[in-house]
């Protein structure tokens, strides 16, 4: 295809797909604005949708928020330029949780985004948007921001690839903030070399950003036939007795698979885990309140009063109005964790677990095991509505991915089969810097594995 053709191919599709409400801004003059400049290099002729919360010139950034209605950066994020000078079309702005805050995809102020198969249920979140779009074909690949899982859980209900690379191995630069220490640019991709190319061309050191790491940029070698020099680890904490079934048997699948491949697979133990959902939702809401004080009239965010109006007044209108009510808990929460007398009690506490949370992972890497395989989602996706009224449920559905996010591991959910016509997911995490470890065993493994086929 020519770039004009790919361009309106894509247009078309993002059409066909508006019933998803997966997209917040795109146009078809800016995609064919997009294929006229020389196009060249690994991406040429792929069009990657961006999440919201990754500020383009050519698109407003809005993070899902009506605080943000109808802002337009000045500069490109890192990420963005770099899919550009890889050749790739930016497609379209992705609809997420608002600020990223979510984990369904229904706490946008634009709506819900559906699930690509169907329309009962979530896509998962706070990268829903991007998901759904990946899973429903239109694109091939997509970026997505993880603070806590909000990769690889939608990955898994949508039945894509969903890679989260190390902390500080792709840069933040333009990424609005969330969670600063937690926050990683991610990719969704149709499948593991899809994700790879893409996390390649954005990868890599990055001035711009004081988090950056030195590694290069992370690149997919050659896929192996045999794994007979990997172990891999089963931790038990992450079997609870409630697990879905199909979920259980989704793991058996990728453990009997990884088994033919000459990999073994033995029982490790990362006694912390059960910390992990609350050390999140104390250190994840105190950034979130610091990082989100900006949107205040004055110097980010629509005012919403008079010019004539208090700082009080301006405060109460812009940030009551402009914010929706899971962002509002979240400041409110990390505003009482950070607070004197309380600081120590919980804020303080939850680093102390974070750090023995991140230290199991380095006990067992440690101890031969090359990576982990576990469930990426407790079950698969739940129906529209069904935990919005209950946060502690929501919280629940990063069980097993938001320990990752607070060791800056990598990991990559990929689908394994499915159950009643929904995507079951499996997630593999490596150790730090350990990104082509885990895209490497993950090709493998996907080239055994029917993803449609239905779990028993």
């Amino acid at each position: 295809m020519t770039p004009e053709a790919l361009a309106r191919a894509t247009a078309e599709r993002l059409r066909q797909a508006a019933h998803l409400n997966a997209t917040l801004a795109w146009s078809e003059d800016d995609l064919l604005a997009q294929a006229l400049r020389p196009h060249g290099g690994p991406l040429a002729g792929t069009a990657v949708a961006v999440k919201d919360n990754l500020v383009t010139a050519s698109l407003p950034t809005t993070c899902a928020s009506r605080i943000l209605e109808g802002y337009r950066s000045p500069f490109e994020a890192t990420v963005v330029r770099r899919l550009r000078a890889a050749g790739a079309l930016i497609a379209a702005k992705t609809n997420m949780d608002e600020f990223a805050m979510g984990s369904s995809s229904e706490f946008s102020a634009y709506g819900p985004v559906l699930h690509p198969l169907d329309s009962s249920r979530v896509p998962g979140g706070s990268s829903g948007g991007s998901a759904a779009l990946v899973g429903a074909g239109v694109v091939p690949a997509a970026l997505g921001s993880e603070t806590g899982g909000s990769v690889r859980q939608p990955a898994a209900f949508c039945g894509v690839v969903g890679m989260k690379p190390t902390y500080g191995r792709v840069s933040r630069y333009g990424l609005v903030a969330f969670g600063s220490s937690l926050d990683c640019v991610a990719v969704f991709g149709r499948d593991v070399a899809t994700a790879a190319t893409v996390l390649e061309a954005i990868s890599g050191p990055d001035p711009r950003d004081a988090t950056s790491r030195a590694e290069p940029p992370i690149h997919l070698a050659s896929i192996p036939a045999d794994l007979g020099e990997m172990t891999i680890g089963l931790p038990r904490e992450y079997w609870p007795a409630d697990l879905d079934p199909a979920i259980a048997a989704g793991v058996e699948r990728a453990k009997a698979c990884l088994e033919a491949l000459g990999a073994r697979v033995r029982w490790v133990e990362l006694p912390h885990t059960r910390y992990a959902v609350p050390t999140y939702y104390v250190l994840a809401p105190a950034e979130a309140a610091a990082n989100l004080a900006r949107f205040d009239g004055v110097r980010y965010g629509q005012r919403r009063v008079s010019p004539t109006a208090t700082i009080d007044d301006l405060y109460r209108a812009t940030r009551g109005q402009g914010f929706g009510p899971e962002v509002r808990r979240r400041i409110v929460v990390g505003t009482y964790v950070l607070s004197a007398g309380y600081h120590d009690t919980y804020y303080g506490k939850a680093q102390l677990a974070r750090s023995r949370i991140a230290a199991d992972f380095d006990r067992v890497f440690n101890d031969g095991v090359d990576l982990l395989l576990t469930p990426t989602t407790p079950s698969p996706a739940f129906r529209l509505g069904e935990k919005v009224s209950d946060p502690v449920a929501m919280y629940l559905a990063d069980t097993f991915v938001c320990a990752v996010s607070l060791a800056g591991l990598p990991a990559i959910s990929l689908p394994i089969g499915r159950t009643e016509g929904l995507p079951v997911g499996v997630q593999l995490i490596g150790p730090a810097a350990g990104d082509e470890r885990v895209l490497t065993v993950a090709a493998a493994l996907e080239r055994v594995v029917d993803p449609v086929a239905e779990l028993r």
